[in-house]
């Protein structure tokens, strides 16, 4: 059965297993990293476990200890290549923007090239008087500290959240009352939200005694409350004060404080819009962070641990995952995304692509659940508070 608990744990993912190391470089001493990071008591299974995820987290803090900044790629790509990228640059404004192409396009450089492009078309390098190389060395650190080898919560995603977040961004509900400041910090969040992610999710992390585990559970006083507003937990919190808001008819852009909320609730839609994206486009993520449900699933069974909600290949398919994941974490909030943007154009399509990609899910499903009331197995109602815990216990489809 799906319930909201499953769900619940691994979404947390978005916020706690993943935004460590770029929060590092920017607000504590590396020494401070090395100090916190304890290897005492750890023997068999969990110190196996422990080297398997930090060997990159090591690789990356050790070249910055040595001074070495992350060179880019070298790109290798004809003038073919390139035009086609920036041809699709001149529409990335458009929602059915492919991530995935532009990846391609890019030698996997999206996230770099996507930034640097919106910096200057949002006028922060003139408004700020950014140094590109600068810039560039930043924002590639940045992309390199996701970690590839993740099916999901790699630079595409970042990337794929970036450009949503400058879709958000241009909705004219918000837009007039955008400082270039915020801007900036819709964008760089955006980029940021999931690096270092390890590809598994917190509850993993506390049952092998990692020591990202400590780190993440006290990241708070670290990281920016808008990288913070993707954790999946706090979900129902922004989702109340948002209906109230809207109930009330009392935001006022005008003010930072209202304007900043709002901010980290278009980060939020923008980090689970996947199933609002054209079909192509949100089967390959939703088999994606599936991949990465059992891949992590696979190494729990290895080691002998219990089996993770939403891991077992065996027992949770992609279209019930997903379906539970539409029903109870995406349909809620961007129906009241809806609600704020007076119901524009872009926000009425992503509603109807999220309808579009729940039937496709449900067409899916084995025969047995089909006739369950969201297509999700042995559903028996509407969700309730611990059903939505369990879905949000895995990571953000």
């Amino acid at each position: 059965m799906i319930s909201c608990q499953d769900y619940s744990s691994s979404l947390k993912t978005d916020l706690t297993a993943s935004k460590g190391h770029f929060s590092f470089i920017l607000l504590l001493p590396i020494s401070t990293v090395i100090l916190n990071t304890t290897h005492s008591g750890e023997i068999g299974t969990k110190k196996k476990v422990k080297r398997l995820l930090s060997f990159q987290r090591y690789f990356h803090a050790s070249r910055l200890l040595r001074g070495i900044i992350p060179q880019a790629p070298l790109h290798l790509l004809d003038e073919d290549y390139l035009g086609q990228a920036r041809h699709m640059l001149s529409k990335v404004g458009m929602w059915d923007f492919d991530i995935f192409l532009f990846d391609r396009l890019t030698n996997g450089n999206s996230l770099v090239t996507l930034l640097c492009h919106l910096f200057n078309t949002h006028g922060l390098i003139h408004h700020f008087k950014l140094d590109m190389v600068t810039l560039h060395r930043f924002l590639v650190m940045v992309q390199e500290d996701y970690h590839s080898q993740n099916p999901y919560h790699n630079a595409v995603h970042a990337a794929d959240v970036t450009q949503a977040m400058h879709c958000y961004l241009k909705e004219s509900r918000l837009a007039s009352f955008l400082t270039p400041l915020d801007i900036m910090l819709g964008l760089l969040a955006a980029a940021a939200h999931d690096v270092d992610h390890p590809g598994v999710n917190q509850p993993f992390l506390i049952k092998t005694n990692h020591h990202l585990a400590n780190l993440y559970q006290d990241i708070e006083q670290q990281l920016g409350s808008l990288i913070l507003a993707t954790d999946i937990n706090r979900q129902n919190e922004f989702l109340t004060r948002l209906k109230a808001h809207l109930h009330n008819k009392d935001l006022r852009l005008e003010d930072v404080h209202d304007r900043h909320f709002m901010l980290q609730i278009a980060l939020k839609c923008a980090d689970i819009c996947n199933p609002c994206r054209i079909w192509e486009m949100s089967k390959q993520w939703s088999e994606r962070v599936c991949e990465e449900f059992y891949r992590q699933g696979d190494l729990e069974q290895k080691f002998e641990l219990e089996i993770s909600p939403l891991c077992n290949q065996q027992k949770d398919s992609i279209p019930s995952i997903q379906i539970g994941f539409m029903t109870y974490i995406v349909e809620p909030l961007f129906r009241e995304w809806a609600r704020f943007t007076g119901h524009s154009a872009l926000s009425e399509s992503m509603l109807s692509h999220l309808a579009h990609n729940k039937a496709q899910w449900k067409s899916l499903l084995p025969k047995q659940h089909r006739s369950s009331g969201d297509g999700s197995p042995d559903h028996k109602g509407p969700g309730t508070e611990a059903e939505e815990q369990t879905v949000a216990e895995g990571d953000a489809p």
